[in-house]
């Protein structure tokens, strides 16, 4: 897919990658994006091809709602999400479900209420932002791990679906970038503007599978190995025990 002249959508807009994505589409040539967001009078873009949609992935209505109103939809960004910091064993249950429903559940409900869309439109695609914690575990990252885990594998499983319509589903992995959402990690962050870069080249070359910087390149390239030697490396990494 080359942008140029398409329209799009981007959850999330409001700030850090969604942001980025939004201001990248723009310069790239897009003709409209709709900046999806739970305050859409947060939004502060200047520039008339962007059209401010409230959408909050933990509010069906709103996801349908918006559905309706983006019917010339042709790429779909989905890149809102979460981080609560809640442990798997010891945390506060509900923030857990919060970070399955937003990151799983509430993805899923956006793909499921555009792929008519996107479908009635050519086809077009998808885009889901994941994580390098997609694959492995951190400390303080148990829920947000095992709910972009389940966001992976569902972007695959969507992928398989959507292929008989013509749509594109692409994942996009990164480590940290240097936004809201990481200002609590200390360790190497990359520019947030890099994730729809990399994500925009591999949509022009029809690439499924986005990795966006060394850090994450290095996590996939432990899975074929021991996971004992893997988390050890990553503990003297992060400073863990």
């Amino acid at each position: 897919m080359n942008v140029t002249d398409q329209i799009a959508l981007v959850t999330g807009a409001n700030r850090g990658i969604g942001r980025q994505f939004v201001l990248e589409l723009l310069e790239r040539g897009a003709s409209k994006v709709y900046a999806a967001a739970r305050r859409p009078e947060s939004l502060d873009f200047d520039d008339a091809r962007v059209v401010p949609l409230r959408m909050d992935l933990l509010d069906h209505g709103s996801v349908v709602a918006a559905a309706a109103t983006a019917r010339d939809v042709t790429l779909l960004v989905n890149n809102a999400g979460i981080s609560t910091g809640a442990a798997l064993v010891t945390g506060d249950l509900a923030e857990v479900r919060r970070e399955m429903d937003t990151h799983f559940w509430g993805t899923l409900d956006v793909t499921r209420e555009f792929a008519p869309v996107l479908s009635a439109n050519g086809g077009g695609a998808i885009v889901n932002i994941l994580s390098a914690l997609s694959w492995f575990v951190a400390p303080g990252t148990g829920s947000y791990s095992a709910a972009k885990a389940a966001e992976w594998n569902m972007t695959n499983g969507v992928r398989t679906e959507l292929a008989a319509q013509g749509t594109l589903v692409q994942g996009v992995l990164l480590g940290a970038a240097d936004t809201d959402i990481a200002a609590g990690y200390d360790g190497p962050k990359i520019d947030a503007r890099e994730v729809p870069r990399r994500s925009l080249d591999g949509l022009a070359v029809g690439s499924i599978e986005v990795i966006v910087d060394d850090w994450t390149a290095m996590v996939k390239a432990s899975l074929a190995g021991d996971p004992a030697a893997f988390y050890a490396q990553m503990n003297e990494l992060l400073g863990a025990s």
